[in-house]
């Protein structure tokens, strides 16, 4: 882990994210706080900034460091079937719901490389749902959509993709979903075809859709209490009456003005949209 003195104060972080809204339109400034400090000063270290003025000048005056920039500020860690107990109930629980309806429209906010859009795509085909479903896959970063659209995987990563397969109530062997290739799989392309990757900003963008099934699972944590209630109202104005709403293990509507709307289901972070 690197460690070391702080680069950038807290004021500063702030002046750098006021700069980033307006001259390029990516607005941070209602992350928390200690985790865009954290972020930076890790950025200062690893791309040799000695102050401030250096990496705000890079920022400033470097368009194409601003790609780097995003990667660094967003959140991007994700995996095949990550936390299986969450897909198995979504297998037993909520696939069943979703059959009644003449087309399924799901929407994952904060998609990152894609890894869960793949893994719920499995999921449908298990269930003979796929052909009748669209998975939209939104991020704010471009370059971890361009990956998320290439379906492919490090070959490091699989032993514990299968596990999380088999552990979710995989029905079928996971090595029929992929064809390897040296260090990395790739992923069936009728996968890929029930899926569109596409930019798309919580902070400042609006609704696109009407979804079944939204997802945003270990986003919200990020984000400071403000934007939680902006968020998650963009999903209840995405989300049609009884359909759900997937969060992360740490996140919840509970306290939200939204709750009376809606009825959890089971012991898994997912709501129902009763209202």
């Amino acid at each position: 882990m690197i460690t070391g003195k702080k680069i950038v104060s807290q004021e500063q972080v702030m002046i750098l994210m006021e700069d980033v809204e307006r001259l390029y339109g990516y607005d941070f400034t209602h992350y928390t706080k200690a985790s865009l400090s954290r972020r930076i000063n890790q950025l200062c270290l690893l791309d040799n900034f000695a102050s401030f003025a250096e990496l705000r000048y890079r920022v400033v005056h470097d368009p194409e460091y601003l790609q780097r920039f995003v990667e660094k500020m967003t959140v991007n860690v994700t995996e095949m079937f990550r936390d299986p107990s969450f897909f198995a109930h979504l297998r037993r629980e909520i696939l069943p719901k979703l059959r009644t309806s003449a087309f399924i429209r799901i929407w994952i906010a904060g998609c990152a490389t894609g890894e869960e859009a793949y893994s719920l795509a499995i999921l449908l085909q298990e269930d003979n749902l796929l052909h009748k479903s669209l998975i939209y896959g939104t991020d704010i970063n471009p370059s971890v959509l361009e990956q998320a659209k290439r379906a492919v995987i490090p070959m490091a990563n699989l032993k514990s993709y299968v596990e999380n397969y088999q552990l979710s109530g995989g029905k079928a062997d996971f090595s029929s979903y992929y064809t390897a290739n040296y260090n990395w799989v790739k992923l069936n392309s009728t996968l890929r075809e029930r899926i569109v990757f596409a930019s798309h900003n919580l902070v400042s963008d609006a609704s696109f859709n009407a979804f079944q099934l939204i997802l945003c699972r270990n986003v919200l944590i990020y984000f400071d209490a403000q934007l939680q209630a902006r968020v998650l109202s963009l999903f209840d104005e995405s989300l049609e009456t009884f359909g759900y709403l997937a969060l992360g293990s740490q996140e919840t509507l509970r306290f939200s003005a939204l709750a009376p709307n809606y009825d959890q289901v089971g012991n898994e972070k997912i709501w129902r949209k009763i209202k």
